[in-house]
């Protein structure tokens, strides 16, 4: 059946003003790789891994980027998204995201994960999800 549909998920995209900062940023985090940068565009995957054979992350120029305000406030930028990353150990990813570049948002919200913010101001979540991660049903382990 060739004429089958087929949709596959390739990447979260993410606008930012310098896209391959933001790539080093992220690939350090999470020791994944840049396959591919330009001036305009950025892209990271899991270190192996064929450009769209595991989602990743693609950065964006956008010379209008405004980072989103945390928490959001009504009439400032808001978040549109924001990632979610399964930690093993809460503390030592937290230290982790700082060495970095990321920063730990001022107000916070439950002692199971700390909102992050990325060197552009895009807020995201390190999860201690130990026991998930853990499981048999986890694919990254």
């Amino acid at each position: 059946m060739e004429d089958e549909l087929k949709i596959k998920m390739y990447s979260f995209t993410m606008d930012c003003k310098d896209p391959y900062e933001l790539a080093k940023f992220y690939a350090q985090l999470l020791g994944w790789e840049i396959p591919f940068h330009s001036e305009e565009y950025a892209c990271i995957g899991a270190p192996g891994t064929a450009q769209g054979g595991y989602p990743g992350i693609t950065f964006q120029q956008n010379s209008e980027y405004e980072p989103p305000v945390w928490p959001e406030r009504s009439g400032m930028q808001q978040q549109m998204a924001h990632l979610d990353f399964a930690v093993n150990d809460l503390e030592k990813a937290v230290q982790h995201a700082v060495r970095c570049g990321a920063a730990v948002a001022e107000e916070q919200f439950s002692d199971a994960w700390r909102v992050m913010l990325d060197p552009a101001g895009h807020p995201f979540c390190l999860c201690q999800m130990k026991s998930m991660m853990e499981s048999a049903c986890f694919a990254l382990r």
